[in-house]
C-alpha cells in the first residue's frame, strides 16, 4: 500500500478519531482511579488545556506536512485535528468554570477580569468558537469560499494568545521550559507559512 492510499483508506479517519480521543480516555480513567496526583482537579484542568494546544500545533503541521511529502491527502485530516483542538479547549473551560469556580457565573466573571492569564485563555476559546461552528461544508458554503478562507485565517493569532495563556499561567511557578516548546514549535509554523508568502511572485 502506498503513502497515498494510505492517507486515503477508509479507515484513516475512524483511527484518527480514535487516537484523538485517547487523552480523554486517559484522563476519565485517571479521575476514576484516583490516580492524576495530589490535585487531580488542577491536573485534569492543565492536561486538557496541554491537550488543546497539541491539537491547533497539529492543525497547524499538516499543511507544511503536505506540502514538503507531496501528499496531498494529509489535508483531510486538518478539519477533525482543528476540532478536537476546540473539544479540549471547551472541557479545559468547562472543567476550570466547574471545578474551580463551582458553576458560579458572577465568580467566573470576575476571576476572567481579574487574573490577565485567564483572560488570554477565555479569548483563545471565543476566537476558536467561530472557527469551529464554521468548520463544516455547510459553513463554507454560507459564507463563500474567499471570506472562510479570511475568517479561518484568525488561527494564526488564536495559536498566539493560546501560546502567551500558557506561557502566563507558567510564569506563576517560574516554569517555562514547556512554554518554550510550544513556542518553538508555533514559530517554526508559522515562520514557515510566513517564508511560503514570501516566495511567491510579486502581482
Amino acid at each position: 500500500m502506498t503513502r497515498r492510499s494510505l492517507w486515503l483508506h477508509a479507515a484513516a479517519k475512524p483511527l484518527l478519531f480514535l487516537i484523538c480521543l485517547l487523552p480523554l480516555g486517559y484522563l476519565v480513567w485517571g479521575a476514576v482511579s484516583e490516580n492524576l496526583g495530589a490535585n487531580p482537579a488542577e491536573a485534569l484542568i492543565r492536561s486538557l488545556g496541554d491537550w488543546s494546544l497539541r491539537g491547533l500545533c497539529l492543525t497547524l503541521a499538516v499543511t507544511p506536512l503536505r506540502v514538503i511529502s507531496g501528499q496531498a491527502a494529509l489535508a483531510r485530516f486538518r478539519r477533525m485535528l482543528g476540532l478536537f483542538s476546540f473539544f479540549y479547549a471547551s472541557l479545559h473551560l468547562l472543567a476550570y468554570a466547574w471545578l474551580d469556580m463551582g458553576l458560579e457565573p458572577g465568580d467566573i466573571a470576575a476571576d476572567i477580569l481579574k487574573r490577565p492569564f485567564i483572560l488570554m485563555g477565555f479569548t483563545a476559546w471565543l476566537m476558536l468558537l467561530p472557527l469551529a461552528a464554521t468548520s463544516f461544508n455547510r459553513g463554507i458554503k454560507a459564507l463563500g469560499a474567499a471570506r472562510w478562507q479570511r475568517l479561518h485565517r484568525l488561527v494564526y493569532l488564536l495559536s498566539l494568545v493560546a501560546l502567551a495563556h500558557f506561557i502566563w499561567m507558567r510564569a506563576g511557578k517560574n516554569n517555562f521550559a514547556e512554554p518554550a516548546i510550544y513556542g518553538a514549535v508555533l514559530a517554526l509554523l508559522l515562520g514557515w507559512r510566513l517564508w511560503q508568502r514570501a516566495r511567491r511572485p510579486q502581482r
